[in-house]
């Protein structure tokens, strides 16, 4: 347990931005989602529209802290592919 007052209030900031971190991940995932749904479908605007929406939070996550620069070059990179292999 902390003892002395900085340790206990990083407990506190901790919980919090683990918290904001999360919902961070969890908006990310169901914009993701969404556009995954999109491409088994096979609408292509609906895909489209969703890849528009993925990119901008994916490099906001990124922004954030909460990816890591390559792994959201890699998920955009690849749903860009199946967006285009769409037709």
């Amino acid at each position: 347990m902390a003892n002395t007052p900085q340790a206990k209030k990083r407990i506190r900031r901790n919980d919090r931005r683990a918290e904001i971190n999360g919902a961070r991940v969890s908006r990310i995932r169901t914009f993701v989602k969404q556009l995954e749904s999109a491409l088994a479908a096979g609408d292509k605007d609906q895909a489209v529209a969703a890849m528009r929406r993925v990119q901008p939070e994916l490099a906001r996550g990124v922004s954030k802290g909460v990816f890591h620069k390559n792994t959201a070059a890699r998920k955009i990179s690849r749903l860009t592919r199946r967006l285009a292999a769409l037709g």
